[in-house]
């Protein structure tokens, strides 16, 4: 029998939202957690659903209950809104960039983190390479989110895009280690065994390119001794293995939203889920 007071005291972990917030709405009230219950959010907070404004600002409204980790979507709007890219077909950023307190959304989406652990939990938006264990992704994690909060995060953020070094490696200083770190949380789906990573593919995992697999079955992982929780992959969707969580379940593409309710004991996991109409006649799957 789960204990209760794991239960009472686990949080609710949702997957990619994207602008979804009418079926955040009933996936929250299908779940009904208590008011106590936190609540974490895996990423990709909003674009390409009809609604990231508001899916923003409930979450903001949430206070120190929520917990949000940066998905790359999020971290596009920030790129976006500092006039380092122009939105691509299918964003739907534009509420939020002509709200009349845009600077202030923007100054709280930037000062999220990017990963997250408590209780044996690591939640990221996309994954880990394998040379990393729990304290040196949280000491990568720090670094990113200290570059993001600087008063010079929009040169940052126009030096992070890029596939290379796609690899991870002690030496690595600068730019190229924050790259690596950004790319790993937010964007890996595939890797080889020895880490090195992989961008163009965002198919399922059968679709692995020759000598890649998913990033979460890396052989020697370092994070094997936590239950890693993460979003972004909707072509993988809804996955629930005792040390991996996978929430991304595509509602975006007209598919499910989900949530778990993430006891200790994997026993104890309860998943949520409702049904999602296709929200954006211009979506179309991307990294």
């Amino acid at each position: 029998m789960t204990d209760a007071s794991n239960s009472r005291s686990a949080p609710l972990v949702f997957g990619d939202l994207q602008g979804c917030c009418d079926p955040y709405h009933r996936l929250l009230g299908k779940a009904a957690p208590s008011p106590e219950t936190p609540l974490w959010f895996a990423g990709d907070l909003i674009n390409r659903g009809p609604k990231s404004l508001e899916t923003l600002r409930e979450v903001i409204a949430l206070g120190p209950r929520a917990t949000v980790v940066l998905g790359n979507h999020d971290l596009n709007l920030l790129s976006v809104a500092a006039g380092l890219r122009k939105p691509k077909k299918g964003d739907t950023l534009d509420d939020i960039l002509a709200a009349p307190d845009v600077d202030d959304l923007i100054d709280w989406v930037r000062h999220k983190p990017v990963a997250h652990y408590k209780d044996g939990a690591l939640m990221v938006h996309a994954g880990v390479v394998p040379q990393w264990d729990v304290t040196m992704t949280l000491e990568l994690a720090h670094e990113l989110e200290a570059a993001l909060r600087a008063p010079n995060w929009k040169s940052t953020l126009a030096d992070l895009y890029g596939n290379e070094p796609h690899r991870w490696e002690d030496s690595l200083t600068g730019m190229d280690r924050l790259r690596v770190t950004y790319n790993a949380l937010t964007r890996i789906r595939f890797c080889t065994a020895e880490g090195a990573m992989e961008f163009a593919n965002n198919g399922g995992p059968d679709t692995a390119p020759p000598g890649y697999i998913p990033w979460f079955d890396a052989p020697n992982r370092r994070t094997q001794d936590a239950t890693i929780v993460f979003g972004h992959w909707a072509a993988l969707g809804l996955m629930i293995r005792d040390d991996v969580l996978c929430l991304d379940s595509g509602c975006v593409w007209g598919n499910k939203l989900s949530a778990v309710l993430l006891t200790k004991d994997p026993a104890g996991r309860v998943v949520t889920q409702v049904s999602c109409a296709v929200n954006h006649p211009g979506t179309r799957r991307s990294s």
